[in-house]
């Protein structure tokens, strides 16, 4: 009986370590300095990054007539052309040549465009969308995280939590990290706290996300239950032995 009692005295103290978390992510230390959420970040516009999917039209005489960049046949007319944003934070645009988008905005972007193409066409008028921004949402439940595309270029916090469906009942709502990279990629990222259990949080609840931002909610940690799951099988185990060894005294 010692010896088992020592055993789960041994399993109790390490329920508290990572032997019993393990699958606990993105883990903070205690007293870790976190980023500051300042009102300007959070009404900060998209800005375009490396690997984005960028969706344009230009238009002739402010969107008097689409001009086909693709083709010279006057009869054929494309909508719209795709270019990826190379990992120079460059792309390859049709008689213009490089344009450097990364860091930009959308209507920064636009504006760059529509000057560019200025020397080709009268008055040009330049549509752009991101068509493949997406997040990473961990809402705050074992095994479940989601990978959300953003369907326009100023989805907020709140928005992007709502479509994973919500925190969940072993989610901390007052510890939402929201973890961003930074632009130096030598630097750590930057690393937001967010209390969304009150409703003074609604104003850091609206920062707008950027692409591959990482959304996640801190799982509620519920030791004596962990525990109970993790020593059963152990017990078992021991009780067998037990018994097995009872009866071969017995015999």
């Amino acid at each position: 009986m010692k010896y088992i009692f020592s055993i789960l005295t041994s399993l109790l103290i390490f329920s508290s370590c990572k032997v019993f978390k393990s699958n606990l992510m993105l883990k903070t230390p205690k007293n870790y300095n976190y980023d500051k959420l300042i009102d300007s970040l959070g009404r900060l516009d998209y800005k375009i990054s490396a690997n984005d999917l960028i969706v344009f039209k230009v238009l002739t005489n402010d969107g008097f007539k689409l001009i086909d960049l693709a083709t010279s046949t006057s009869a054929i007319f494309r909508t719209d052309i795709d270019v990826v944003v190379d990992s120079d934070g460059s792309v390859k645009m049709p008689l213009v040549g490089r344009l450097n988008v990364e860091g930009l905005t959308v209507r920064e972007a636009e504006i760059l465009f529509e000057e560019k193409y200025s020397k080709y066409y009268v008055n040009p008028y330049v549509t752009l969308k991101v068509s493949n921004k997406r997040v990473i949402v961990f809402p705050g439940n074992s095994g479940i995280a989601k990978v959300l595309p953003l369907s326009n270029n100023y989805t907020t916090i709140m928005e992007v939590i709502a479509s994973a469906g919500g925190i969940p009942e072993d989610g901390k709502a007052y510890k939402v990290k929201l973890i961003r990279n930074n632009v130096d990629a030598s630097k750590k990222p930057y690393v937001y706290l967010m209390d969304l259990s009150r409703i003074e949080g609604l104003t850091a609840a609206k920062t707008k996300v950027q692409a591959n931002d990482i959304i996640y909610v801190e799982p509620r940690y519920r030791p004596f239950a962990t525990f109970t799951k993790e020593i059963t099988p152990i017990i078992t185990i021991i009780t067998s032995v037990l018994i097995l060894y009872q009866f071969s005294t017995l015999r």
